[in-house]
């Protein structure tokens, strides 16, 4: 039986890509260009980290939970933008020179992100998933001997990532709001199977499954539990306690 709501394949994200080529530089730029020890350098990794792992993590909780998967990428999203503050921090309290986002360096190193989005259908899947190609892309800025070159890069790269997070969590948020959250669609499901269920011919003495009279919704079959009615079945919303749409068995 197939899941009602897929999950994984995160690998394939192209904002999961960027935010491990991120993650990766970003370990090497402070290793190479901040006191290993320090404080600055300890949040910038945990930033980048964050970044990729909650993008992973929300990929796999969309299974079962779209409110936990959307306020992961969230998550995600706000790592990423702490770290892009800290790239600028960098250079600007060093005076170094910070890309224009029209300068030839900058158009470069977006223009490889294009081409890729560009070339993600024909891309064998082992490539699309392969970091070491990927960070290979964008080698000649992210290995520069000037930390400045790095950094500006790493800028670039952030923005994309930024870019596609915010279109992601676009499409989550329309999703719930199309389609509703996993409890939803589960509860829809069920109802389905059972109305389903009861169009065999084993079931054919059986009044289909009615819609509710006020909102429209399947009602589900229900056994008063207080009052004068108390034992006896009931039709009742299955949007209850929104709705309390009712129907005599």
């Amino acid at each position: 039986m197939a899941r009602i709501r897929p999950s994984g394949g995160y690998r394939d994200l192209r904002s999961f890509q960027i935010a491990t080529i991120i993650y990766d530089a970003t370990y090497w730029f402070c290793e190479g260009f901040l006191e290993p020890r320090s404080r600055m350098s300890d949040q910038m990794v945990q930033a980048a980290r964050s970044g990729r792992q909650n993008i992973a993590e929300g990929s796999r909780a969309s299974a079962t939970s779209s409110q936990t998967e959307l306020r992961l990428i969230n998550v995600a999203r706000a790592s990423l933008e702490e770290l892009l503050l800290d790239y600028e921090d960098y250079l600007r309290q060093r005076r170094l020179r910070r890309w224009m986002p029209d300068a030839p360096e900058a158009l470069a190193v977006r223009g490889i992100g294009h081409d890729r989005a560009d070339q993600a259908d024909q891309a064998d899947r082992s490539d699309r998933s392969d970091p070491e190609k990927h960070y290979a892309l964008y080698a000649k800025w992210l290995d520069h001997s000037d930390p400045a070159v790095r950094a500006n890069a790493l800028l670039c790269l952030i923005n994309q990532a930024n870019f596609l997070l915010d279109k992601q969590i676009a499409a989550l948020e329309a999703q719930f709001i199309e389609e509703g959250g996993y409890s939803e669609q589960l509860a829809t499901a069920r109802l389905a199977k059972r109305a389903a269920d009861r169009t065999e011919p084993c079931a054919d003495k059986q009044d289909p499954i009615p819609s509710c009279p006020q909102c429209g919704r399947p009602m589900a079959l229900r056994t008063a539990r207080k009052g004068k009615a108390t034992g006896k079945q009931f039709w009742g919303c299955s949007g209850y306690p929104e709705c309390k749409g009712v129907l005599r068995v």
